[in-house]
């Protein structure tokens, strides 16, 4: 029998007894379930000390692939210290006789798994409580942390059961299928430029998308463009975190953008009566978008998956920029610790772009390398805490324009798109439009009055 002393110390703690002994009696009774069972469970979901012990001995019995049932479990626990001459025996024997089939197992199984999450929560909760009495860290540190917590848990309980090459394969056809008939245009939502669109096939589900540049190339007006177009042309919500710009620049750039007045002129609001019409058309067109901006400079990735979370319809998230993202606990780092910190900071807006299913755009800045070198193109090795970043994101683009280095250069107001990583197709580069007045950029064969 259970030990009567682990029920009333944590009885206040969520658990079923119940299923957790109908969960065990179905392993014991029927070894074809435990592979089912292994895949959900781990013994830290079982709330009961002797429950616990029982399923990590099979659990290693699994693993070597040994036989499974009342006897050979009982002389494992034996061997392994933690059988009781008293209780032992007799308690496996009693899960066998409450549990009449293995039929249910699953369905046990998941109601352990739920109360564990809930212990879990509690248990976290507990720590965060802790924290504030302590009261020796700042609030935002504090939120900041408990954010990370609650996130950890979500994320250690998202596993997902491994699927067989012909349910993924039906969802592949039925998509080329699709293509081929063109019903779909691009596999992604496209980025308003149609040179980018048919190198990098659209802003894909799930993708990490680095946009690199020196200061002053235009990562920002990029970024915008993509904006713009999945706000408009696709419908989709677009969630804008800037870590430098405020709310009132980005929407200037994009009125401007949008508009075709120069930015200048909405800086200085020396407008003319064509302007003010054009501004007014742009503005009940932007109006009508669901683009949302986000100008806290003190953002977590915890913070963006959150607020991404409660929108609807979203299509694409832009984050500008990298390096001045705070990690969990909002800590300053520097040197290594800093590469560390960008490291775990791209490892986690991967993570979010897999679990939310949309693009996620994100800017960085280059190190100064490229400046001392002849040719000043970038590559990957110039962004900076490069290591993890250059391995999390599934396409990096970087921007350059020769005419910021070169007065006398041919290409005025020409940038280069350089796809320098791309996990679905070539490498490569295309050829913009810089726009300078109104920050922006278009396909090459594009005029002004377009």
């Amino acid at each position: 029998m259970p030990v009567i002393e682990d029920i009333l110390t944590r009885q206040a703690m969520p658990h079923s007894i119940d299923a957790e002994q109908a969960v065990l009696g179905s392993m014991l009774i029927d070894a074809t379930c435990v592979k089912d069972v292994m895949d959900k469970l781990q013994p830290e979901d079982f709330y009961l000390r002797q429950n616990r012990e029982i399923f990590e001995t099979i659990y290693t019995m699994f693993s070597y692939s040994r036989p499974i049932d009342g006897l050979t479990v009982a002389e494992e626990m034996q061997k392994n210290g933690v059988y009781d001459p008293q209780t032992t025996r007799s308690y496996l024997a009693q899960l066998m006789e409450v549990t009449p089939t293995s039929a249910n197992a699953m369905e046990y199984a998941a109601i352990v798994r739920d109360k564990a999450l809930l212990r879990s929560v509690a248990s976290a909760a507990g720590e965060i409580t802790a924290m504030v009495q302590e009261g020796t860290g700042e609030a935002r540190t504090t939120l900041e942390a408990a954010e990370q917590k609650i996130y950890a848990i979500r994320r250690g309980r998202s596993a997902q059961d491994m699927v067989h090459i012909g349910q993924v394969l039906t969802g592949v056809l039925d998509h080329l299928n699709e293509l081929s008939s063109g019903q779909v245009g691009l596999p992604g939502l496209s980025t308003g430029l149609s040179a980018v669109d048919s190198k990098i096939h659209g802003l894909n589900k799930s993708d990490l998308i680095l946009v690199a540049a020196r200061p002053g190339m235009g990562k920002t007006s990029l970024a915008l463009n993509f904006a713009l177009n999945v706000g408009k042309a696709c419908q989709k919500t677009v969630a804008v975190f800037s870590l430098e710009m405020s709310k009132e620049q980005l929407a200037t750039r994009l009125l401007s953008a949008e508009a075709f007045v120069s930015n200048q002129k909405l800086i200085t609001g020396n407008l003319s009566e064509t302007d003010w019409v054009r501004i007014a058309q742009s503005a009940n067109a932007l109006n009508q978008t669901d683009i949302r901006i986000d100008d806290n400079p003190l953002l977590t990735v915890a913070d963006m998956n959150a607020k991404c979370r409660r929108m609807e319809n979203l299509g694409l998230v832009i984050i500008d920029y990298l390096q001045l993202m705070t990690s969990a606990g909002g800590r300053g780092y520097a040197g290594e610790n800093r590469q560390q910190a960008v490291s775990d900071i791209s490892r986690m807006l991967k993570i979010m772009a897999k679990e939310l299913e949309v693009p996620v755009v994100c800017l960085s800045q280059l190190s100064r390398a490229n400046e001392k070198r002849e040719d000043k193109r970038p590559m990957l090795s110039d962004l900076r805490e490069s290591g993890a970043i250059e391995q999390d994101a599934d396409i990096v683009l970087f921007l350059y324009r020769d005419d910021y280095y070169n007065e006398d250069s041919e290409k005025r107001n020409i940038a280069e798109c350089i796809v320098a990583k791309n996990r679905h197709g070539e490498t490569g580069k295309v050829e913009l439009k810089w726009l300078p007045d109104y920050t922006s950029f278009g396909t090459i064969e594009m005029r002004y009055g377009e």
